[in-house]
């Protein structure tokens, strides 16, 4: 899954596009780190100022000023940023689920399907290792078979763990976390 923020349907450009529209910048500040706003504001107002030439220009200066501001988002998480990306990507199952518990103010829906998807992925690993616990001291190739299983059940709860109790916002792979 691509981050959610760096496609042309996601949040910041979302933001970026109503900022444009209504000339306030401050729609569009929330999503880049406060070291980042005079920055983005510079380049809001070359947009602003581009725009007014004709459309050709307008599209030009808006996708800059869209790239802008999702480049200084990525950084505010510690991500590298990688281009814009289309709109319309598989985001998965759970960024629209959690969206939607969002718009609606409940989130309901998207607890019970991630309670669900994590009781069904640890009971898969917990019975693989359980399987596999009983293998005969001198066939080695099937006492791996039990490490990685032992070791796939033990480290998924435990990392799972670390990320509901205080993993990272949303940066990926560990790389920090918000500076909004």
């Amino acid at each position: 899954m691509p981050p959610h923020c760096d496609t042309m349907d996601g949040p910041v450009v979302k933001a970026a596009k109503m900022a444009l529209e209504t000339g306030n910048v401050n729609l569009i500040l929330p999503w880049v780190p406060k070291k980042a706003e005079a920055e983005l504001k510079k380049a809001f107002q070359k947009t602003l100022r581009v725009r007014k030439q004709d459309k050709d220009a307008a599209e030009l200066a808006d996708y800059w000023f869209f790239e802008t501001a999702v480049r200084l988002h990525r950084e505010g998480e510690g991500a590298s940023y990688t281009g814009l990306k289309p709109a319309g990507l598989d985001w998965g199952p759970v960024v629209p689920r959690a969206e939607k518990a969002i718009e609606k103010g409940n989130a309901k829906e998207v607890i019970d399907f991630i309670s669900h998807t994590v009781e069904e992925e640890l009971q898969e690993r917990f019975k693989n290792a359980v399987a596999r616990k009983n293998y005969d001291v001198n066939n080695v190739a099937a006492a791996r078979e039990y490490v990685q299983a032992y070791l796939g059940f033990v480290l998924y709860s435990h990392h799972l763990f670390t990320n509901v109790k205080g993993g990272e916002e949303h940066g990926e792979e560990g790389k920090g976390g918000h500076e909004h």
